[in-house]
């Protein structure tokens, strides 16, 4: 992340997406595969030991070597007919358009019911011997269970988020940089997956 000024003064926070460049693996219609999709690759250094066998013929066919990371998207009408070896670079944006951010949040490991539902606890004094502990979780002849989604102390973390309505600041084609307002979901150097907004504000 960064700032970056508007013309009028205004401070913004950014944070810089290397968006591409990206070509298209596979392209998948609905008479062989039953649906409307690409398959897209971000291209990167990575070297050719580290993809198997399988994967290099399957990157091969489109002549998209060095691709690292792969990630299916449905096709909406209007999208055009893509085809594999086609490039989709980051002019398929534009400033102050809004757009979706998926990624992968980033991992907290066994979180307690305060970090990871926001549970306030029980009185910080001597004495109480209710910190942060979970309280009641359910009655005990009836129903003599734990209803399922009961919020408690677990796993936190490494799940799919997405962030709607985020504002491309700026662009920059040449490095296929965009600058996106706010912050996005995942650790730096994390891969995400940049969509235009499916609705407004």
């Amino acid at each position: 992340m960064t700032q970056v000024f508007r013309p009028n003064g205004e401070v913004v926070p950014v944070t810089l997406v290397k968006a591409g460049p990206c070509v298209v693996v596979q392209r998948k219609t609905p008479t062989t595969d039953g649906y409307d999709a690409i398959q897209l690759g971000f291209l990167e250094f990575v070297k050719a030991a580290r993809i198997n066998k399988p994967e290099t013929g399957h990157l091969k066919k489109a002549g998209a070597d060095g691709v690292k990371f792969l990630k299916e998207l449905r096709l909406r009408p209007g999208d055009g007919d893509p085809k594999p070896g086609d490039k989709v670079l980051v002019d398929q944006f534009k400033e102050n358009e809004k757009v979706d951010i998926t990624g992968i949040s980033k991992g907290r490991g066994f979180a307690s019911l305060i970090k990871r539902h926001h549970f306030k606890g029980g009185p910080g004094s001597h004495g109480s011997m209710f910190h942060r502990a979970a309280g009641s979780i359910g009655a005990s002849s009836f129903p003599s269970r734990v209803f399922p989604g009961m919020r408690m102390a677990g796993h936190m973390g490494v799940q799919d988020v997405t962030i709607r309505n985020l504002e491309i600041v700026n662009i920059d084609a040449e490095d296929n940089v965009l600058m996106i307002k706010g912050a996005i979901p995942g650790p730096n150097g994390g891969y995400v997956v940049v969509k235009r907004a499916k609705r407004g504000n």
